[in-house]
């Protein structure tokens, strides 16, 4: 379904604020799997989660989504493809329009443009189930500006739209960190639900512990711009929120000793 080859970006290049964000990275995410990604700040997993979106290019290495070779296609493009909701609840909705709107725009994502009654009768009802079955209360608010809710109820609507048109991958960018934890635990219900309703291949980036442990089937840990942990299968049924503080803990002691092996040899060469 996605896959990344040997992936490299580098920002900044060959200037003091050079930054290797990643560093070949292969990565394999198979139709139907809720892979979440975490790591530090400075990991690298927003970095791929951009690359996958096509907000910029890489430098070198391929990248294939449902079996086509979407390396060169820019962002717009590649939307046809994928559904995404930001960390942020006011970006990816119009705020100054309403409820109803929104999902309009949603619903006609990759088709072409053409005239005609902007909301037929029979979106509005379609459109208004969909609402309705999000318990938010909010199926007989359509006409309500999008921009006038809460956050949460924001991100709920943004999910919904990410996945109208059912997309050939969700990704998920910390959709969840700007919200208070009630709205937050309420966002997250429901993006289970509709992963498993609609068997959603999903990657997921968190920097909640208890998320990366108890949410997906899959787990990928990035350190460095590259991939330093990949959890799966029973282990990743089992896992919990200390075992990926410890995996952390190992990491940044490993990072520590390759760091003072450099300065050994550095010193060792003077």
């Amino acid at each position: 379904m996605l896959e990344l080859k040997n992936a490299y970006k580098t920002f900044y290049a060959g200037t003091a604020n050079e930054v290797r964000a990643l560093r070949g990275v292969d990565l394999r995410i198979a139709e139907g799997e809720f892979v979440i990604v975490i790591g530090t700040n400075g990991s690298g997993k927003s970095t791929l989660l951009n690359a996958v979106a096509g907000t910029f290019y890489l430098d070198d290495g391929e990248i294939s989504l449902a079996e086509h070779d979407v390396t060169a296609w820019p962002e717009h493009r590649r939307a046809q493809l994928i559904g995404r909701v930001f960390q942020n609840p006011f970006h990816g909705t119009a705020p100054s329009l309403t409820i109803l709107e929104n999902l309009v725009l949603a619903l006609r994502r990759g088709q072409s443009r053409g005239l005609g009654w902007a909301i037929p009768k029979d979106a509005r009802d379609q459109l208004r189930e969909r609402v309705r079955l999000m318990g938010l209360n909010l199926e007989d608010r359509l006409d309500t500006p999008i921009g006038s809710l809460s956050g949460g109820q924001r991100q709920s609507l943004t999910l919904l739209m990410a996945t109208l048109v059912q997309p050939k991958l969700l990704l998920l960018d910390e959709h969840t960190a700007a919200l208070d934890p009630k709205s937050a635990d309420q966002v997250i219900r429901l993006t289970e639900r509709v992963i498993k309703q609609d068997r959603l291949t999903t990657m997921m980036v968190t920097h909640s512990m208890q998320q990366a442990a108890h949410l997906g089937d899959r787990l990928v840990m990035m350190s460095g711009g590259q991939v330093v942990c990949d959890i799966r299968g029973d282990e990743k049924k089992h896992l919990r929120p200390e075992d990926l503080l410890a995996r952390f803990e190992e990491i940044r002691r490993s990072d520590l000793l390759d760091e003072s092996a450099a300065e050994m040899l550095a010193e060792m060469y003077v």
